[in-house]
């Protein structure tokens, strides 16, 4: 169950989303507009929106490019997590990541078995850590991304929310860089 601490500040996080599709348009894109939606409705910034096609070194060379900037805290992508042949998106998270967030997945899992049953068993949805930057991978649907967002990814990507969120994570996660170049 979700605890905000109100006497905790909020704190905005920003956030790139990416849409990974063969067939979908800005025009089309009804996933990446609800997330974008949800977004904002919690009070982060949408600071990048792009669609690329389901190919890794597409997928693998925007990731890349947002990890790289230091304006992207978060990029959350939608598309590309079945086990289809053109679903190529794990494949390109795990050229960048450098740790996974297992217990993403596998709460995405257990929350989307009690809507959509053993259906769930194909999403290959997942979360890392590249450089600093938090990435999750949705499935496409937009009723997969709402539950991504509304039942997990909001309360984590907030600061106020106990016992823990990846919020107050973000300035510890590079550790092991600073630690090196000491």
């Amino acid at each position: 169950m979700a605890r905000i601490d109100e006497t905790k500040a909020f704190v905005p996080v920003n956030i790139a989303i990416l849409t990974i599709s063969d067939s979908r348009t800005a025009a089309t894109d009804t996933s990446g507009d609800a997330l974008a939606e949800r977004i904002a409705k919690a009070g982060h910034r949408l600071v990048a929106r792009g669609i690329v096609r389901d190919e890794i070194a597409a997928i693998e060379a925007k990731l890349r490019a947002w990890i790289s900037d230091p304006e992207v805290d978060v990029i959350i992508t939608t598309g590309g997590t079945g086990i289809t042949g053109r679903d190529v998106t794990p494949e390109a998270f795990e050229r960048v990541m450098e740790k996974r967030i297992e217990g993403f997945g596998e709460l995405f899992r257990m929350l989307s078995y009690q809507k959509i049953g053993t259906s769930t068993m194909q999403s290959r949805a997942l979360g890392g850590v590249a450089e600093g930057t938090y990435l999750f991978a949705l499935p496409g649907s937009p009723n997969a991304v709402k539950d991504a967002w509304d039942e997990i990814l909001v309360w984590q990507l907030d600061a106020r929310h106990r016992p823990c969120n990846l919020v107050e994570l973000m300035p510890r996660l590079q550790e092991h860089r600073t630690a090196a170049a000491e």
